[in-house]
């Protein structure tokens, strides 16, 4: 079976272990990973931010799917199109200055 990247259906929740998981297209339920010790103060405040940027989301993986829609053809495949595309953003997204990975 080939590796392919998987799209999440949903904003990302935090599940009953505290972790924070999202469901993707494919309808399994991913986790993202474990989250530091923090307070349930601070996890409603990244709760709240989540939710509060769910339509920038979505606004984003509609236009990556449009761009993806643009691009792939018979001269470029629609994976490869998406490695580029997720590659390029965790490029331009990665902090030079943070020796941390996304």
């Amino acid at each position: 079976m080939e590796d392919r990247p998987i799209t999440p259906h949903a904003v990302p929740i935090f599940d009953a272990d505290g972790n924070l998981t999202y469901v993707g297209d494919d309808g399994r339920r991913y986790v993202v990973g474990p989250l530091p010790e923090t307070d349930e103060a601070n996890v409603d405040r990244v709760m709240e931010r989540l939710r509060e940027g769910q339509a920038l989301f979505s606004q984003i993986e509609q236009l990556s799917g449009q761009w993806l829609d643009h691009v792939s053809g018979s001269d470029l495949a629609r994976h490869s199109a998406l490695a580029l595309l997720l590659t390029t953003l965790e490029t331009f997204l990665s902090d030079p200055e943070s020796e941390e990975d996304i």
